[in-house]
């Protein structure tokens, strides 16, 4: 995953838009499952660890080539758990109210608390509340992460670019 020029993620990103065909296989050392679903989300169809014995390697390489999908045997589980968190993760956004998920396309318009407090017409105390209660559902800890996570939700688009309704 670690490369001179590029991560192996983007490199994938690169190969599957270039050559859409190409199965990629990613060889890493890496068995954290955060970088095992973002190169799968990339595009490769086959994670295998550095420590595998030759067969291992041998098997996901013709898995892979044939155009089967092939994970080695200790990053299962981790890509599991990976899954079940952002699936457990997925729902916060539902909890959000309507005056929150305001609150939030103004914060991933870049908004301060006050900018937002005047274009809702309400306190800046009550904005910071609303932040709060954002983070505290969404469980994050910065406005920043808030505004990923709405964004990897489809709440608000890339940049903010879904401002509310004044």
């Amino acid at each position: 995953m670690l490369m001179p020029e590029m991560d192996g993620i983007e490199a994938t990103r690169q190969i599957k838009a270039q050559a859409p065909e190409t199965n990629v296989l990613v060889f890493s050392g890496v068995s954290n499952s955060e970088k095992i679903v973002a190169a799968l989300n990339a595009g490769a169809i086959g994670y295998i660890l550095k420590d595998a014995s030759e067969a291992e390697l041998i098997q996901a390489i013709q898995q892979v080539a044939a155009g089967k999908t092939w994970l080695h045997q200790e990053v299962i589980g981790e890509v599991l758990r990976q899954i079940k968190e952002n699936e457990e993760k997925e729902g916060l956004i539902d909890t959000l109210t309507e005056r929150e998920l305001e609150v939030l396309k103004y914060m991933a318009r870049g908004y301060t608390n006050r900018e937002i407090a005047r274009r809702m017409m309400v306190s800046v105390t009550t904005v910071h509340s609303h932040v709060s209660h954002i983070l505290s559902k969404l469980e994050v800890s910065s406005r920043t992460a808030a505004v990923i996570y709405a964004m990897r939700a489809g709440v608000v688009g890339e940049l903010g670019s879904d401002e509310p309704e004044e």
